[in-house]
């Protein structure tokens, strides 16, 4: 079986690889065994049990392991306190102990909630991440962020925890549906925009390989990854360098909260393309890039078919001073000043701490009348 690899070369003995091809469910077994568990509990959620629970149950007890499979409703929602403790008590019930693993299957909301269960079990036993969207693969199922939401804001109940190995099995991306792909997209087309504009320029060229399953798509995942690792080595605890993974978030963050995580009008990756495209526009209001840089951004996204304005968010995004105060409640604020990711460029991202928020009433405002 062919497939990339990219080291996560973290010191203490935290150091992992992210395998990327197509047909690495079936393996999971086999490197589950060679880091020595006897046991896995498989969280995943039931559209993602339905497709793979049983093959990846059938590839763990062939390895010799106990297992079992913990199935929570799919969407955002699941990442609440109720279904993180059913989640926990049910991995008990399972004998799990910290010589184990934890499996998260699934996209970003099943590795975000088992990440945390991980984390927080026993103090701490290992997982290991077997994304199945793209969202997932390039980008939440690296790096060892870990959560769960509250009424107050996204993924503000978290622990840093780093998984054991990614299984990235891109065949998996095949029985996606066309809105999901398109929203893991926009976080391909980010790692572009933060710092790679040669990334960019390949993806306005290839993004439709990445789509139909051509070799362009391992290619993708396999670069984001190396960049993402890159970032997380350096700065694994997001005290600097780190943030720039956020291009995009903090408009996108505000706007899922607005619409109450109800994947039915938004999901993630639609509010990081409009909050990308956002990003861009306000960049060049402040005089920092061009708008012709902006329009470029918002049009390669439109063209993968993602939501680039407030308009396009159904049922509406709020007014302007809702939006800022969806965003006050984001992890990046640093007392009560809001901190952007802005850019002077395609691949020139930067963190911009302590933006007004009468600048950005003021930007908000045009975009909706827009």
């Amino acid at each position: 079986m062919s497939h990339l690899s990219v080291h996560v070369p973290l010191d203490g003995g935290r150091a992992y690889d992210i395998l990327i091809g197509r047909g690495l469910v079936d393996a999971v077994g086999a490197q589950a065994a060679a880091l020595g568990a006897k046991a896995a509990g498989i969280v995943t959620d039931e559209t993602v049990a339905a497709l793979y629970g049983e093959r990846i149950r059938a590839s763990l007890e062939q390895a010799g392991l106990r297992c079992g499979i913990i199935a929570v409703p799919p969407g955002e929602a699941s990442k609440s306190y109720a279904c993180y403790a059913a989640v926990c008590d049910r991995l008990l019930e399972l004998r799990i102990e910290r010589g184990d693993l934890v499996v998260a299957l699934g996209g970003g909301v099943v590795g975000d909630l088992a990440g945390f269960a991980a984390a927080t079990l026993r103090r701490g036993v290992r997982f290991l991440q077997v994304p199945t969207t793209l969202l997932a693969q390039v980008d939440s199922s690296v790096g060892g962020k870990t959560g769960i939401n509250s009424p107050h804001g996204k993924n503000l109940i978290g622990a840093f925890h780093q998984p054991r190995l990614v299984l990235a099995d891109t065949a998996a991306l095949d029985t996606l549906v066309e809105r999901e792909m398109r929203a893991g997209y926009a976080e391909v087309a980010k790692y572009g925009l933060i710092a790679d504009p040669g990334f960019f320029d390949w993806c306005e060229a290839n993004w439709r390989g990445i789509f139909s399953g051509g070799p362009e798509r391992d290619e993708a995942v396999a670069i984001c990854c190396r960049a993402k690792a890159g970032v997380v080595v350096r700065d694994e605890r997001e005290d600097g360098e780190r943030a720039l993974l956020n291009l995009g978030h903090t408009f996108g963050h505000a706007l899922e909260r607005l619409t109450h995580y109800e994947s039915a009008r938004l999901v993630h990756g639609e509010g990081v393309a409009i909050g990308l495209a956002l990003a861009f526009r306000f960049s060049a209001r402040l005089g920092l890039c061009s708008g012709q840089e902006a329009g470029r951004v918002a049009n390669h996204l439109a063209m993968a078919g993602l939501p680039t304005r407030l308009q396009d968010v159904p049922g509406g995004s709020g007014d302007a001073e809702s939006i800022l105060d969806a965003m006050a409640q984001d992890k990046k604020v640093r007392d009560g000043a809001l901190t952007f990711i802005l850019a002077r460029g395609i691949g020139q991202s930067f963190i911009a701490p302590g933006i007004g928020r009468d600048d950005v009433r003021a930007f908000l405002q045009d975009e909706l009348r827009g």
